[in-house]
């Protein structure tokens, strides 16, 4: 179960990853290319964002299939949704041939593979989680974040090959490659995801026809769980900043207002990327030892007091090696310790009537709210500060202040009963450990 969470997220995500850095290197040049080159950056990142903001319908809708209908199914429909709207983005005809044209297919393919994606993290986790023995929930539920980032370091290590082409080159049709290669991802994915077993939890509501078993309406998911997707948006908002700070909008600031290489942002998000593949686990095992709040809590900390030295480092050695060291340290410890327990806490948060539509709403509004926002603010931002850093960084200040407080308040949930049916019984379930 480890493995084809891992794999299938993996393959899943490398998708998604795609389109920030080309959103960062491409789409600003041949697509929007009708305007200044600052406000040609802000339109690109606006059909990022765009993608985010239907990620909420996708979760609503996708969660509430998965709650009726079962995980395993959820993932493979996620996938081919996601994975066919990629695969589109490799023959889009440019600004040049087909005029306003290409920026309306780019949006329509945007937000299709933005719906695909609103219920595949959170399918992935809760799979992986309610299979998981109660104790090592942490360890397991951070292998589909592991999936995450080994999907960005094959979709970021394939623009860093690319980037290598000489320039007209790579805008006429070396950036293609990456999003072409969809079609294998696609391939790979659906074999390892219809051979995947349904969770037990899910199996004891489909087991029953008792009113109390059934899946949740999405009425009651709001009106009983609105305590837990309340805490998972809170602590959601820092680590999407923090994430799209680096995943997106650094390539864009690299290139665009330090004039670096194209190349740098990659290559510094490649490294990045393969350190976060061995700090999630651990960060998900430490979780399974002291709880999953103190983990957050120190991620959530770091973030925010290492955004200065981040910036620092960056703007004022303007080399790949410090650019290298910010963003992983950004990544493979701010992000490691909010996402590698991620999965098991978010669970862990909803009942077993409600857990995916909660989970995978609540995530993506998130998302919508704050990692489809951050490198349309950022880009805001450095421009009102007349290229300087210091906004952004006081920026991702204030969202991580925001998401340790109620990170704070909210509650520790390891070791809780996952088959447990109403908000009682899972909130007095605690610390038992119960498979």
């Amino acid at each position: 179960m480890a493995a084809a969470a891992l794999v299938g997220s993996a393959l899943e995500w490398y998708d998604f990853y795609l389109y920030g850095t080309a959103a960062a290197l491409v789409f600003n040049r041949i697509i929007f290319t009708n305007s200044n080159p600052t406000v040609a950056t802000m339109a690109a990142f606006a059909t990022f964002a765009i993608g985010y903001f239907i990620r909420p319908l996708g979760g609503l809708i996708f969660g509430r299939l998965g709650d009726r209908m079962g995980r395993k199914s959820v993932l493979v429909l996620t996938l081919l949704v996601m994975g066919f709207s990629t695969v589109l983005m490799a023959v889009i005809p440019t600004y040049g041939q087909v005029g306003v044209w290409s920026p309306i297919i780019l949006v329509l393919l945007r937000a299709i593979q933005g719906i695909g994606a609103g219920a595949e993290f959170g399918g992935a986790s809760i799979l992986s989680v309610e299979h998981a023995n109660s104790r090592v929930r942490g360890l397991q539920g951070a292998w589909p974040a592991v999936g995450v980032y080994l999907g960005l370091l094959m979709a970021s290590g394939a623009f860093a090959l690319v980037t290598q082409l000489p320039e007209d080159q790579f805008l006429a049709w070396g950036w293609r490659l990456p999003f072409a290669a969809s079609i294998v991802v696609i391939g790979v994915a659906l074999f390892i995801r219809l051979r995947l077993t349904e969770s037990p939890a899910f199996l004891d509501v489909q087991a029953t026809d008792e009113t109390t078993h059934q899946a949740a309406s999405v009425r009651d998911v709001f009106r009983f769980e609105w305590r837990g997707m309340l805490t998972l948006i809170g602590m959601q908002t820092p680590q999407n900043v923090i994430a799209y700070l680096n995943l997106t909008f650094i390539a864009a600031y690299l290139t665009g207002t330090l004039k670096m290489s194209k190349s740098v942002g990659p290559i510094a998000v490649t490294i990045a990327t393969a350190t976060a593949l061995l700090t999630l686990p651990l960060f998900g095992v430490l979780s399974d030892r002291i709880g999953r709040k103190p983990v957050i809590l120190f991620g959530i900390g770091f973030s925010g007091v290492f955004v200065f030295p981040y910036f620092w480092l960056i703007d004022h050695t303007q080399a790949t090696w410090g650019v290298t060291i910010a963003v992983t340290a950004s990544v493979g410890i701010g992000i490691g310790a909010m996402f590698g327990p991620q999965a098991a806490y978010f669970s862990e948060l909803f009942t077993n009537r409600s857990r995916f539509t909660g989970l995978a709403f609540s995530r993506e509004v998130a998302g919508a709210l704050s990692g489809g926002l951050t490198p349309l603010i950022a880009v805001a931002l450095v421009s009102a500060a007349s290229g300087q850093s210091w906004l952004v960084a006081a920026f991702v200040l204030a969202t991580c202040v925001f998401g340790f407080i109620v990170t704070l308040v909210g509650p520790e949930t390891r070791g809780r009963n996952l088959r447990a049916m109403t908000v009682r019984e899972l909130e007095q379930s605690t610390g038992t450990f119960v498979d």
